[in-house]
């Protein structure tokens, strides 16, 4: 049985996976994504950056994962980051913030990368790790001032890359996406899809050993 590891606190991750037929077992990552980012230095590509990050997500994941499970699972981690004006947006750190970062995107149009990483672990060891980006254009649409302040006192704003969801209350502020819309909700299914297949998983083993009737227990170390 080969359970799937979902590297990320991202209930939008999470959701997009249950809807897919999968439920993963969460165990979230310890990485310190500033001090990654920093020490990437200001010439990293903006693909770069987010694979770096969703790589070094699920190795965190991975290394901290116990026997039984680590016999046999498969561990994957994502990040997400708004490329707008040359430079990369993560979470808004303030209200402030990510209204400044709203004011500037309205009515625009931005790049959202999405870094996935797929880590195989077969008989508590590495079998396969790959990463790879994929590249979202974002058209933002123009919110009236009243519906901007009420969208930012909600919080969503603070939780999400970008200060933006396409499955939340932001969406309600997307014009509409050139891509693949799971990756702007923070995992790509078609590219997850392509990297499962070459670490020499299906979809199908997968739904037939992480679905909802399956028990995860207390297998991980971090939850």
């Amino acid at each position: 049985m080969t359970r799937l590891v979902l590297g990320s606190a991202s209930s939008g991750r999470l959701k997009v996976l249950r809807q897919a037929g999968i439920d993963p077992l969460v165990v979230v990552s310890g990485v310190d994504e500033d001090r990654l980012i920093a020490g990437l230095g200001p010439d990293a590509s903006p693909a770069d950056v987010v694979c770096a990050l969703a790589r070094a997500k699920a190795e965190d994941v991975a290394a901290c994962l116990k026997r039984p499970l680590s016999a046999d699972c498969v561990v994957v981690g994502c990040d997400s980051m708004l490329y707008l004006d040359g430079r990369l947006c993560g979470k808004p750190e303030s209200i402030e913030a990510a209204r400044t970062l709203w004011q500037s995107m309205a009515g625009r149009s931005g790049q959202l990368y999405t870094g996935h990483c797929v880590i195989r672990l077969q008989d508590n060891d590495i079998a396969h790790c790959e990463s790879e980006t994929s590249i979202t254009t974002v058209h933002f649409g123009a919110p009236e001032p009243d519906d901007l302040e009420a969208y930012l006192a909600d919080g969503e704003s603070l939780r999400v890359a970008g200060g933006f969801t396409l499955d939340g209350l932001g969406g309600w502020f997307i014009d509409g996406v050139d891509g693949d819309p799971s990756a702007v909700i923070g995992i790509g299914l078609p590219l997850t899809r392509a990297l499962l297949r070459r670490a020499g998983l299906s979809i199908a083993t997968l739904w037939a050993d992480n679905g909802f009737q399956h028990d995860a227990g207390d297998v991980g170390a971090r939850t």
